[in-house]
């Protein structure tokens, strides 16, 4: 069960939405790519099934989740009602949520530990399974937060391919609060360039602009779309 209120259904959310796209589409220009090259991937936390809807019928097909439990609540029923949704989970993951991850998720953002590793690998033979992954990289070091540190990635990335067999598509980052993101981007990037990985998930509400600048394919909105959220001091902050 989710820890804060869901969020009604909002009539504001289909024109936030649409300031979303049109941003993505302006850094798209500036940045000299097609809009089509970025995966808006809707931060849908604590938004409750029924709110979705709106969003839903203005097209928006791609949603990320933090948590599992959550998720395995709510969006069963509206993978049912409306077919050919993808579902993200951006949050962090415990070893032993990795079967209902692996059953549930088209995508996971955030591998980061040998034992994950391991329980996703299981997880995905058992159930002939493949979410496409992404491993999460600590760029700013932060010790309260996941994530491997960049000076680790190259050999965290040939583990889970070579020892794993996993289908790492990309890297994912949340830079640290109060601090300018780009050289985290940027850092991300590179990390990705040399291991050979197409795909970045970067960016939340403040900073998807500078991240698709930076060669984001994956940006995670949220309040941008469905609104500010508030989250119990003691939980870490997500997009």
């Amino acid at each position: 069960m989710s820890s804060t209120h869901p969020i009604p259904p909002s009539p504001g959310q289909v024109s936030g939405l649409e300031q979303v796209r049109g941003t993505i589409a302006a850094a798209c220009a500036r940045a000299g790519r097609p809009p089509e090259s970025v995966t808006l991937v809707a931060a849908s936390k604590t938004v409750s099934a029924e709110a979705l809807v709106p969003a839903i019928d203005a097209g928006l097909r791609v949603y990320g989740e933090n948590r599992v439990q959550e998720a395995q609540e709510k969006w069963p029923g509206l993978q049912e009602r409306f077919p050919g949704l993808e579902l993200h989970l951006i949050g962090p993951l415990q070893s032993n949520k990795a079967r209902d991850a692996v059953a549930l998720f088209d995508v996971i953002h955030s591998v980061d530990r040998p034992s994950l590793c391991r329980a996703l690998a299981r997880q995905c033979a058992a159930q002939d399974r493949h979410p496409r992954l992404f491993i999460q990289v600590n760029t700013g070091a932060e010790p309260q937060k996941a994530g491997v540190l960049p000076d680790e990635a190259d050999a965290f990335v040939d583990t889970c391919r070579g020892v794993h067999g996993l289908d790492v598509r990309g890297l994912m980052c949340i830079p640290p609060a109060g601090e300018p993101p780009e050289p985290h981007f940027s850092t991300l990037a590179k990390i990705a360039a040399r291991n050979g990985l197409d795909l970045l998930s970067m960016g939340m509400s403040g900073d998807y602009a500078t991240a698709i600048e930076h060669g984001a394919t994956h940006v995670r909105v949220g309040s941008a779309i469905f609104g500010a959220r508030a989250y119990p001091a003691a939980q870490p902050t997500h997009p």
